[in-house]
């Protein structure tokens, strides 16, 4: 009788979890394996072809290369300035209040509408980087999001504006849960000034949070679209071209299903690799009270 209500309470989470999750997943796998154009009445099995066209396709391998090096620029910077953030904040003894809304205030926005006021600061003519940059000496002001060169690491630097205030709040969740007690005891034991006590106690303490943090980071990377979509649409010459963005063309825009389901598969399955390996690293590498 107990084993038959367990079986009932928990059948609408299950329900969920095979409605949102595993269905879609199983639909993208079976429409990754066809011809199947959106809007079409009909398709056919293509086996693997839609993978070899993939890895043949010079634009998808040029957005693979694009999120790499969003994600290889944005995860550490972001991670790290949120530690020192948390870290500073707590040292504190005032406007801590207003530091922390300061900070996950780009959180809180949603990025479409961030995007266009950084559209804005970025502007080419009239844009207020450009106008400082003038003001301060050599004109070195630049088309930002126009330029080849200069486009991803554009929307690298608004990644980490972005993702560096969430970091800072988990940061901060994560010295809060250690004893004061610790630190006495290391200062007992020689810890005398701020680096000792945090080689010694906080860093250590907070392997768990920055492991969630640093995989956290990582998925949150490889998701960029919005900025992408907004200000670039992956130019130019396909400069600032990301996975999800690519994604979303083929689907629709050309209503090439099938190769965005593919597409859809291999980046899954980056996501799912760099979570585990990221676990199986950080694991060992942490302490867990």
């Amino acid at each position: 009788m107990e084993a038959l209500t367990a079986y009932i309470l928990s059948a609408p989470a299950v329900l969920l979890i095979f409605l949102m999750i595993i269905g879609p997943v199983a639909a993208v796998i079976i429409i990754c394996v066809t011809d199947w154009e959106f809007g079409a009445g009909t398709f056919s099995f293509v086996g693997l072809d839609n993978f070899q066209v993939l890895f043949n396709d010079p634009v998808f391998l040029k957005s693979l290369v694009n999120t790499t090096i969003y994600v290889a620029v944005v995860v550490p910077i972001s991670v790290v300035m949120g530690l020192v953030a948390a870290i500073m904040i707590e040292s504190c003894t005032c406007l801590k209040s207003f530091y922390k809304a300061a900070y996950f205030l780009p959180v809180m926005a949603t990025m479409a509408a961030m995007a266009v006021a950084w559209q804005m600061v970025l502007h080419p003519q009239i844009g207020l980087l450009n106008h400082a940059i003038r003001l301060l000496g050599p004109d070195l002001s630049k088309s930002w999001l126009q330029n080849e060169t200069t486009v991803l690491g554009t929307l690298c630097v608004i990644g980490i504006w972005q993702a560096f205030g969430f970091n800072m709040v988990l940061f901060l969740a994560g010295l809060a849960s250690i004893p004061g007690d610790l630190y006495e005891a290391a200062q007992v034991d020689g810890a005398d000034n701020a680096w000792d006590k945090f080689h010694m106690v906080t860093w250590p303490l907070l392997g768990p949070t920055f492991m969630f943090v640093l995989v956290i980071t990582a998925i949150r990377a490889f998701q960029v679209f919005d900025t992408v979509a907004v200000l670039t649409r992956g130019g130019p010459n396909k400069a600032s071209e990301v996975m999800l963005y690519t994604i979303y063309n083929e689907a629709f825009v050309f209503f090439r299903t099938g190769h965005a389901a593919s597409l859809a598969i291999v980046y899954l399955a980056i996501i799912l690799t760099l979570t585990l390996l990221q676990v199986w690293f950080m694991d060992k590498r942490i302490h867990y009270s």
